[in-house]
């Protein structure tokens, strides 16, 4: 039953969802779809009944061990509903579960699962659940999605109480940055609720059903991005308070008393964030609803991220350790091993250490070693004395040829000489194309306690999602460059790399820059092994650090060029 719950598809859910007839690609993009998604919402959200007849189609006849496409081998129904299927199957080819939409070829809404699908399919991001597989074969429609054995439904989480503040955090971090991508790609959810949240046993939150459940179920809105934002804020109102935030109970949750209306967190349940409290207000305002003290509403994940990261950061609980049991001698420890084991009070004898070497041969060994201590002395103080000797000819050496009888001054070695940064870039040509602009300076403004922070990613490769990102620095003309500093924020791999000396204006093709030196570090000396001359320099970050909030980061405290 646990695999069951975890990656069964929430269309099985009976919160009262309203299916409304949906067009291919409805679900894909902001704008598309015009109708009553909006005002049915909070219907569905609390749990009224009400079905669509999605065509004349009927289920397809299908039955566990029946085999598609020679390969997925159903295994176990989870959904049987408006003329679809769901089905945990096995993939036969990769020895591996699966689970399986199925749909009549000739259903209603069989084009709009084939175009959402394969849009997700191609946003290739980590943080959903991801479609393996669309296809259209012998009168049917069937979509292959990841199956997660290890993940855990929300609303299994949520059964014993709210989530701790630390899990609610990364929760609506987490969620927000994942739809904000979806929706850069033009893809919405718009099925968002305690069923499609998933937390593996790593730790990661992951969401099933880009797309794909909305068009399974018909479900479309003006507003895409709106209604994904209200509902991230109702999954961290549920996190935070056990309570699902309208009138009527649903997803396993009560709904709020009658005739209150829509109130903050922390006055449902004692000792909730304030912070989090406000962000999931903010998220919620909608139809006149406040949405917070003093905040403005979010209308977008993009904007619900940017408020996330402007919030104080909440550190992760400090870990618990159990004191060992009190250690227990056992009779099969050295010396004791097929005797009786002493009584209790009674003192063990200690036994006495070895006399000192008293014999002829104990006392010759004794002077020879003194004799030897005494020739390393000796030998010592005499290469000393001879050491300061060389080094006080040296030294007047040195002085006589400094000063000539003319007065003249012999060379000396000029230090390198700083260079100042004209301006600094934010360079992202593999993810969206912006990191942190707005904050770009910190990276070298001579203050270290300030610092450029990158996104928050799942794992120090930037979560696989790019091999890098990094900061663009203008020297405002061609320079020869001797040293580069750089000073991070925890340990981080950085390469340094640089653009021809014949380029007159920033290049913004990554291969247009050159790796002249590497480090990693805190603090990374980049110095190259030959003559650099350049204006555009590329502080290119390969491998972050683990931040206390346990994400991954990176953060440039401050740099420094040396020609």
């Amino acid at each position: 039953m646990a695999e069951r719950s975890t990656a069964a598809v929430d269309v099985a859910d009976n919160s009262g969802d309203e299916p409304l007839t949906a067009q291919a690609d409805q679900s894909t993009a902001d704008g598309v779809a015009k109708n009553r998604e909006r005002d049915t919402e909070d219907v569905e959200a609390q749990g009224s009944g009400g079905t669509e007849s999605p065509g004349k189609s009927s289920p397809p006849e299908l039955h566990s061990g029946h085999k598609l496409a020679r390969r997925y081998r159903l295994e176990e129904c989870v959904t049987r509903l408006d003329g679809f299927s769901s089905w945990r199957a096995v993939d036969e080819k990769l020895r591996r579960a699966v689970g399986v939409h199925i749909l009549p070829a000739d259903h209603a809404r069989a084009r709009s699962v084939l175009a959402a699908a394969r849009s997700s399919a191609l946003l290739g991001d980590p943080r959903f659940v991801q479609v393996l597989d669309a296809v259209e074969e012998n009168d049917l429609v069937y979509v292959v999605h990841e199956w997660l054995p290890d993940a855990t439904e929300l609303t299994t989480l949520l059964a014993p109480g709210p989530l701790e503040v630390y899990d609610a955090y990364q929760m609506v971090s987490q969620v927000a940055s994942a739809m904000a991508a979806a929706h850069r790609e033009g893809l919405a959810h718009l099925r968002l609720n305690p069923n499609a949240i998933l937390r593996t046993s790593s730790g990661q939150w992951r969401i099933r059903g880009l797309a794909v459940n909305a068009a399974l179920r018909g479900a479309s809105s003006e507003s895409p991005q709106r209604t994904d934002t209200e509902a991230i804020g109702a999954l961290l109102y549920a996190a935070l308070t056990q309570r699902w935030p309208y009138e009527n109970d649903a997803y396993g949750l009560a709904g709020l008393p009658k005739d209150v209306g829509l109130i903050a967190p922390d006055q449902v349940r004692a000792g909730v964030h304030r912070g989090l409290s406000e962000l999931s207000m903010r998220a919620l305002a909608n139809d006149g609803a406040t949405a917070s003290r003093h905040e403005s509403a979010c209308t977008t994940p993009e904007e619900l991220v940017k408020a996330i990261g402007e919030m104080p950061r909440i550190r992760p609980p400090e870990p618990t350790f159990t004191a060992p049991p009190e250690y227990q001698r056992t009779t099969y420890q050295q010396g004791t091993y097929g005797r009786p084991a002493p009584h209790s009070g009674v003192t063990q004898p200690v036994p006495s250490p070895p006399p000192p070497l008293q014999s002829r041969t104990g006392r010759a060994l004794k002077w020879a070693v003194s004799a030897l201590l005494i020739a390393a002395l000796g030998l010592g103080s005499w290469q000393l004395a001879d050491a300061l000797m060389d080094r006080g000819g040296t030294s007047d050496e040195t002085n006589q040829t400094q000063t000539t009888d003319d007065g003249d001054k012999g060379p000396t070695k000029v230090a390198n000489k700083p260079i100042t940064i004209a301006k600094g870039y934010d360079f992202d040509p593999f993810g969206d194309g912006s990191e942190k602009p707005q904050t770009i300076k910190k990276a070298y403004d001579n203050d270290t306690s300030s610092y450029w922070q990158t996104d928050f990613y799942e794992g120090a490769n930037f979560g696989n999602l790019k091999p890098g990102l990094g900061i663009i620095l203008d020297l405002g003309k061609v320079q020869d460059i001797g040293k580069v500093t750089v000073t991070f924020m925890g340990d981080t791999s950085v390469e340094l790399r640089a653009a021809s000396s014949d380029a007159i204006s920033r290049p913004t093709s990554f291969d247009a820059y050159t790796k002249v030196a590497d480090g990693s570090g805190t603090g990374v000396p980049l110095k190259p092994d030959k003559a650099v001359k350049s204006r555009y320099l590329l502080i290119w970050l390969t491998k972050l650090p683990l931040t206390e909030e346990g994400t991954y980061r990176g953060r440039v405290a401050d740099i420094k060029i040396a020609g």
